[in-house]
């Protein structure tokens, strides 16, 4: 949470400098490009309008000066004595300072040459007297550096040899501590848990006694001993549900031949029924046929008929 304050505090003073800056941005560009005189209007309300306003003439070459505004006459020279006073000072100006600068560039020859000798000399002397230092630094260096290399190699064969006798003794007090400890004597306590006598730590466990062998082995028997029963009784279930379903298999057969023989007799009793029956219809049809061609249509029955048909 500090770290988010700080950097929203951060944050908040960037975005404050911004803004100063953009405003002072702004107002830098009014002050610079848009100041009042460059308005449009401004010539209507400017307050300096009449001193700013050029007088009916500035010169005889003023081109406002026409013939009929009365400013300049043919053969006035209202400017000749300024223009020749103002050249015969303008001459002798441009001599002068002629001078003066030939005077100045041999000052300044005559000054850099005096200035690059004596910085070549002061060179010289700052390289003579830096190669002498160098010189000096190194050889001080090489001497240290030596000094350095020899003591610590005599730290480090010391540091060397104490490390040595160290492990030494810590190998010796380590196989003393094996010979005598839990582990290579495989004391089966060891694996005993604190959470109960049916549990062991696994990284100290040596394995089982032989009555936990026995005790495992007699469980594993009887495991053997009800999975075949178990089996045996899978077996018979299984014996008992073959029996049923060969019994119900042969019943159903059974049914259907019975089912079979019923319908044999029953469609031999239809055959006769309609073998019957058809005798009978031929025995009626052909007395039918007798009855008819016996008793021929005469005249008043075509009478008869055309009359009924109109």
């Amino acid at each position: 949470m500090k770290q988010n304050d700080k950097i929203i505090c951060m944050l908040e003073e960037r975005q404050k400098q911004d803004i100063k800056n953009l405003n002072k941005a702004v107002t830098e560009f009014q002050q610079n490009f848009q100041k009042p005189e460059t308005r449009r209007e401004f010539d209507l309300s400017d307050p300096q309008a009449l001193k700013k306003d050029t007088p009916a003439r500035l010169s005889d070459n003023d081109p406002r000066c026409t013939i009929s505004g009365l400013q300049k006459f043919l053969g006035e020279d209202l400017n000749h004595d300024q223009r020749v006073k103002f050249q015969k000072e303008q001459s002798r100006e441009w001599s002068l300072q002629q001078q003066r600068n030939w005077k100045n560039a041999l000052a300044d020859q005559k000054f850099a040459e005096d200035l690059h000798d004596k910085n070549r000399i002061d060179l010289d002397q700052k390289a003579m007297e830096l190669q002498r230092k160098d010189i000096e630094t190194r050889q001080a260096v090489c001497a240290a550096t030596k000094d350095f290399n020899r003591t610590q190699a005599v730290e480090f064969a010391e540091r060397k040899m104490l490390e040595k006798h160290q492990q030494e003794g810590d190998n010796v007090a380590e196989i003393s501590n094996l010979l005598r400890g839990d582990l290579l004597s495989e004391n089966p306590e060891q694996a005993a848990s604190s959470f109960g006598r049916h549990r062991v730590i696994t990284d100290r466990w040596k394995g089982m006694n032989q009555d936990q062998l026995m005790a495992i082995r007699y469980t594993q028997q009887q495991q053997v001993l009800e999975k075949l029963r178990l089996q045996e009784e899978e077996r018979q279930r299984n014996a008992e549900w073959d029996r049923q379903r060969i019994q119900a298999a042969r019943a159903q057969l059974l049914f259907e031949r019975h089912q079979q023989r019923l319908n044999r007799e029953l469609r031999r009793t239809l055959d006769n029924a309609n073998a019957q029956l058809s005798q009978e219809q031929k025995s009626k049809q052909i007395y039918l046929q007798e009855e008819v061609y016996s008793n021929f249509p005469t005249g008043q029955y075509f009478t008869q008929f055309n009359t009924t048909s109109r």
